[in-house]
């Protein structure tokens, strides 16, 4: 076998989207279970996962986004898991380095939201931070509810460790950390509030010219499931009806306009569109052609 030949390749694939690059970079997975999984029977969950040709312990996949282009400061749609996973995680700045760039480039941060596989990877294992020279922002409802000062008191004890990391994850950031609500928050880059999954959970659509594409987080986490029932949900869900919801109109309307979407948790590289299946829908992957 050749020398380093088991170790994981970095995961980064370039998109071209109008003027824009588009790279998705993958953070690895998340080992799951079907406990995780609310809303619908543990047994209809593992006949989705069996039909869709994946595992009764799901592995999740954890991706972020970089959009680079002509006079513009690279910007990164969320960081990984960083140092506060396992070894199946972390792997955000390798891929930011096999798509040629350093993490002292990136201008600004986007986050969708502060769980910690969406921040973590905003700082090393020594709670410094990996962007140091990055604007990060932030949905006001999503700092509000994890960073306000009595938040992390009035936390059930089971959830503390949430808010304990979301703290820890933003410190270094906080002289440079800015909300944001709906809207154009840099240029080309429109937020969409997707609450539900938590308080201020947010998408991003990023236009180019005549071509969009919407980043639209934590809308589905396990494809094989959450397509085909959007009312399962996840226990990580703040607001379990207000997920549902949130799931099932963006589901409908991406369905309706065709539109071009990526995911935090879509497998990777995690591009494409929805189509209508019945009583749900279902993933049409974009097709990837190498270019000349």
């Amino acid at each position: 076998m050749a020398e380093g030949a088991s170790k994981p390749l970095a995961g980064a694939l370039r998109w071209t989207l109008g003027d824009l690059t588009v790279t998705v970079l993958n953070d690895g997975y998340l080992q799951g279970s079907l406990d995780l999984v609310t809303g619908i029977t543990k047994d209809e969950a593992g006949s989705l996962q069996a039909a869709g040709f994946r595992a009764n312990d799901p592995r999740i996949t954890l991706n972020a986004f970089l959009i680079t282009g002509a006079g513009r400061k690279p910007l990164l749609i969320d960081t990984g898991m960083g140092k506060l996973g396992g070894d199946t995680l972390g792997r955000v700045p390798g891929a930011l380095a096999a798509a040629g760039l350093r993490p002292e480039e990136i201008g600004t941060i986007l986050l969708t939201h502060l769980h910690p596989d969406h921040a973590g990877g905003l700082i090393g294992a020594d709670g410094e931070a990996l962007y140091p020279n990055a604007e990060l922002l932030l949905h006001a409802d999503e700092a509000n509810y994890w960073l306000d000062e009595g938040a992390l008191s009035r936390a059930p004890d089971g959830a503390k460790p949430y808010f304990e990391n979301a703290r820890k994850a933003t410190a270094p950031y906080v002289g440079r950390l800015r909300t944001i609500t709906d809207g154009e928050v840099a240029p080309d880059v429109t937020a969409v509030a997707l609450p539900g999954h938590t308080p201020g959970h947010t998408g991003y659509r990023i236009a180019s010219g005549a071509e969009t594409l919407l980043m639209w987080a934590d809308i589905i986490h396990l494809p094989a499931i959450q397509f085909k029932r959007p009312e399962a949900g996840m226990v990580f869900d703040v607001d379990v009806d207000q997920a549902r919801e949130t799931r099932r109109r963006v589901l409908d309307q991406a369905a309706s306009e065709r539109s071009f979407i990526a995911g935090g948790h879509l497998e990777f590289p995690a591009l494409g569109y929805v189509a209508r299946d019945g009583q749900g829908y279902s993933f049409v992957p974009e097709l990837w052609v190498a270019a000349n």
